[in-house]
């Protein structure tokens, strides 16, 4: 817990590193923020905010630049954050002026959150949350082999081969899949993973086959999302090395950036804000990946976000994003004709 002093020097380094993108130092806090401290004190702080991993130093001359812990503190901190009015204005006039085109809608989404934040914006089309179990069958083969077949809501079916632990007949196949079918009607993945039932160590096999098929389907990601903003990136400090770009530029061209920057299944509500090596996927963890979901939770969900150095307007980022997922669901729902469900405005992680 760091103390009011502290906390106030370390917002001071973070401000100054961001507007800049240089090492900070304690000259420059004792110049440049009227703290109302010593200079001897401020250097003091600032070793303490060394010590306990708040800042760091890239090389031992160098003024001080905030570490990962020391952006989650900030970010933390951070309140009353909201898009200024005027730009809420001009947001909702520029979507209204294409009202009914979805794609368009997305497009424009991406670049409007592009130019704000001044980094890569990713958006995605909104589609179901989850499958959802309608009926399985299962066809007896050979012996121990069978044929299972998964019916899932939205006429979607998947098959996948079964191998017991014994043989097995017809009519035992069947049992099992008048169980499941009785069981899971209409439930998602999820629930049936926690769903209390006794069963069989053959029903156990056939349930654990079936939620792989269902997370499967759950993961594929069958459209590319909508990209803006890669020469606001660029133009970043941050990557003049160029492994850094080559890094993310390889993910997009292979369709991986949205599960790198998205956990599979992941359902959080409000923006998350995961930075640095928060990030489970080694190639972002240069990175700081601001994300909100927008849509109908239980009928068209995606995704709008921001991907871009540790550096970075994080109050500007996070209004925008929030701002902007309000602004979709509100459109998607009224697509569906639905009323939009909005989530809390800011969700740490």
């Amino acid at each position: 817990m760091l103390s009011a002093r502290a906390d106030t020097i370390l917002k001071s380094i973070i401000a100054e590193y961001i507007t800049k993108g240089t090492p900070v130092s304690s000259q420059t806090i004792t110049n440049e923020y009227e703290l109302g401290v010593s200079p001897a004190t401020i250097r003091n702080e600032m070793m303490r905010l060394e010590q306990e991993g708040y800042i760091m130093r890239p090389y031992p001359s160098a003024g001080s630049v905030p570490s990962d812990k020391g952006y989650r503190h900030y970010v933390d901190s951070l309140t009353d954050v909201g898009l200024p009015q005027a730009e809420q204005v001009l947001i909702d006039h520029l979507f209204h002026q294409i009202e009914g085109e979805l794609e368009q809608w997305l497009s424009l989404a991406a670049a409007v959150i592009a130019k704000s934040a001044q980094n890569i914006a990713v958006v995605t089309k909104p589609k179901p949350a989850g499958c959802q179990f309608k009926h399985v069958e299962l066809v007896a083969l050979q012996d121990a082999l069978a044929l299972l077949i998964l019916v899932m809501h939205g006429a979607r079916v998947k098959q996948q081969l079964v191998t017991f632990d014994r043989p097995v007949t017809q009519g035992e196949l069947a049992a099992i899949a008048n169980k499941l079918n009785d069981n899971y009607a209409d439930l998602d993945r999820s629930q049936i993973s926690t769903k209390d039932v006794i069963l069989s160590t053959d029903e156990k096999l056939a349930t654990n086959c079936l939620l792989k098929m269902m997370r499967a389907e759950d993961e594929q990601d069958n459209d590319e999302p909508y990209l803006d903003g890669w020469h606001f990136m660029l133009n970043q400090p941050e990557f003049a090395n160029s492994r850094h770009r080559l890094a993310l530029m390889e993910l997009i061209e292979h369709r991986k950036l949205m599960r790198a920057i998205i956990p599979p299944g992941s359902t959080s509500c409000g923006v998350q804000v995961t930075i640095g090596r928060e990030n489970k996927t080694e190639v972002i963890q240069e990175y700081t990946v601001v994300t909100s979901q927008y849509g109908l939770r239980d009928e068209a969900v995606g995704t709008i976000g921001v991907v871009g150095p540790t550096r970075m307007h994080y109050d500007r980022v996070i209004s925008t994003v929030d701002y902007l997922s309000s602004v979709l669901s509100t459109l998607v729902a009224e697509l569906y004709g639905r009323k939009p469900a909005r989530p809390d405005r800011y969700a740490r992680e």
